[in-house]
């Protein structure tokens, strides 16, 4: 495991079997450079793989069966069998058996996660209806790895190289929105956002937009006073703070007008509010990150896409893009803890003197 400690262990789980989740974890893998950069182990069914592989174009790629995560392979695909059974794929249906597999894939990989035998997780997509259980019952996985370890300060943030949206409500309902905007949930998003944006993405003076709520970001009180009386107050709060947010904006006139661009973050009030101009401008390169954990989680951003599940039609480009973050936070991380530990960058001889 000596050769594994130089870079990183990226866990990765294979989703829902009858979905894209194996074509592009393989297509993926299939870059010789990314053994480069981190030893990648995946959290699922050998049987599964072969089954996926022999229905695309992946040349000879095999994959390096391994009982534990600490004894993978640095230099190959590492897979760790959940099931040694044989499993039934029926390509772009939902089954209780992917969902049943899905959440092992994720138990098995989280548990490894807090042992340190992996130092990141990439999720492939699940299908949020088969995966639901007694063990399993979270809108979606940033719920359920909040949950998992114990965090209520989390954040789910749209990724694309400098372009990164927030959403301060997640999976609700949209009737539910109005209820559940407050200036204390606000403010509280936005610390999550900019602590993450130095943290996990290296930035030293962050800039945040903040959209409104209403359309027209309430066209100063006729169409709507939530922007006044619950979001402006929120962004005064922390810019007092020393958070550099602004806001709140028209979302039509903020991303029309490609104003977006002169932040570093953005938070939506609602998640379509946000994924909607994100997956317009990002969905083949976007990743979803959840800010706020204590370990470091990247999916694709986008779903199990069953209507085209073994056509060998996917692209592995988000997928690829949601490993690289993975390690470019692994490594953000360890630099802000090094600069936290030494703010003036005193080496430990010049310390001696």
């Amino acid at each position: 495991m000596s050769e594994n400690t130089r870079k990183p262990v990226i866990g990765i789980t294979h989703g829902d079997i009858n979905g894209i989740g194996y074509e592009i974890i393989i297509k993926a893998l299939a870059d010789a450079r990314i053994y480069e950069s981190f030893t990648p182990v995946i959290y699922g069914s050998s049987k599964a793989a072969s089954y996926h592989r022999k229905l695309i174009n992946s040349g000879e790629q095999s994959f390096n069966l391994i009982k534990r995560a600490d004894a993978a392979n640095a230099r190959r695909a590492n897979i760790i069998n959940i099931i040694e059974q044989e499993v039934k794929i029926e390509l772009g249906i939902s089954t209780a058996q992917a969902g049943e597999l899905a959440f092992q894939a994720l138990e098995q990989s989280t548990e490894d996660l807090k042992k340190g035998w992996i130092d990141a997780l990439v999720t492939a997509p699940i299908n949020k209806k088969n995966i639901q259980s007694n063990e399993f019952n979270f809108p979606g996985h940033t719920e359920y790895l909040a949950n998992k370890f114990d965090v209520k300060d989390y954040l789910m943030l749209m990724v694309s190289n400098n372009l990164r949206i927030g959403v301060a409500t997640g999976h609700i309902p949209l009737k539910q929105v109005f209820n559940a905007i407050t200036s204390d949930l606000i403010a509280h998003k936005l610390r999550i956002m900019h602590h993450s944006l130095i943290q996990d993405f290296g930035l030293t003076s962050p800039r945040i937009a903040v959209l409104g709520l209403n359309p027209h970001a309430g066209d100063n009180g006729l169409i709507g006073s939530e922007e006044k009386s619950v979001i402006q107050p929120a962004i005064e709060k922390v810019f007092s703070e020393g958070i550099m947010a602004f806001g709140p904006y028209p979302a039509d006139g903020l991303f029309g007008s490609s104003s977006y661009t002169s932040f570093d973050g953005i938070l939506a009030m609602y998640h379509d509010q946000g994924m909607l101009p994100f997956k317009a401008l990002a969905f083949d390169s976007g990743v979803n990150f959840t800010a706020g954990l204590p370990y470091v989680r990247t999916s694709p951003a986008h779903g199990t896409a069953y209507e085209i599940a073994g056509k060998d039609m996917a692209s592995a480009e988000s997928f690829r893009a949601a490993l690289y973050l993975a390690c470019d936070i692994l490594n953000h991380r360890q630099n802000y803890a090094e600069m936290s530990s030494n703010p003036l960058n005193i080496s430990k001889q010049e310390d001696e003197k």
